[in-house]
């Protein structure tokens, strides 16, 4: 095991609990990190049904040697992934799925603080040499055209001006389906995380792909 790999092993034990068995790691191993809220957390869910530990099953299937920490906190808004950064994201980490600014969008935060804190993340993920995918998010239509326009910009725009990979929305196809959501309506099911995996899957293996290209 060489030191990159050894590093991130011992800060993602110490950080998060997983819930997959733990696979020795080689030079080759992409090493992830999913930086996010609740809905990366596993907020509701049992152990080894999170975001982070679904995807990597699902892309270990598809052959992929990977691993992924979960750096997901309930209630995290964007401001506070940010302020929470330099712990919770190793720089041995090869690429970061960027899932934040859903609480800011239920709290009414002004789309300009939480563009300023998602900017300031990708930046610095950047500065860092690490890959980044953004996972997108829409604001509930209840707040107004006007707020709505003004935060549903904040990811492509960012995506454009950063040269960072785009997942438009991380909710789709899960959003406002009872069946995939847990009574709350906030928070997707085991079934409804799933359905999340299989929409994103692709855009994350560009990530890999982006990664072991030097890219």
């Amino acid at each position: 095991m060489n030191v990159k790999a050894r590093c991130f092993g011992i800060l993602s034990a110490l950080l998060f609990t997983f819930s997959i068995p733990a696979l020795p790691a080689t030079a080759e191993t992409v090493e992830l990190v999913a930086l996010g809220d609740s809905l990366t957390a596993g907020y509701g869910l049992d152990p080894g049904e999170a975001f982070p530990e679904q995807l990597e099953r699902a892309l270990r299937e598809r052959g992929h040697d990977v691993r992924i920490a979960n750096a997901g906190v309930s209630g995290d808004t964007a401001s506070g992934g940010l302020a929470r950064l330099e712990w919770s994201v190793p720089e041995e980490a090869d690429g970061v799925i960027v899932e934040l600014g859903a609480n800011d969008a239920l709290r009414g935060v002004d789309p300009a603080v939480t563009r300023r804190a998602i900017g300031e993340i990708v930046a610095k993920l950047k500065a860092r040499g690490q890959a980044v995918l953004l996972a997108g998010m829409l604001a509930p239509r209840n707040l107004g055209d006007d707020y709505a326009q003004a935060f549903d910009a904040i990811y492509p725009e960012i995506a454009e001006a950063e040269g960072v990979l785009l997942y438009p929305f991380f909710l789709e196809g899960v959003a406002a389906d009872a069946i995939l959501n847990q009574p709350d309506g906030m928070h997707p099911t085991a079934e409804g995380i799933a359905r999340v995996v299989e929409n994103i899957l692709p855009s994350v293996e560009d990530l890999i792909a982006r990664i072991k290209s030097g890219g």
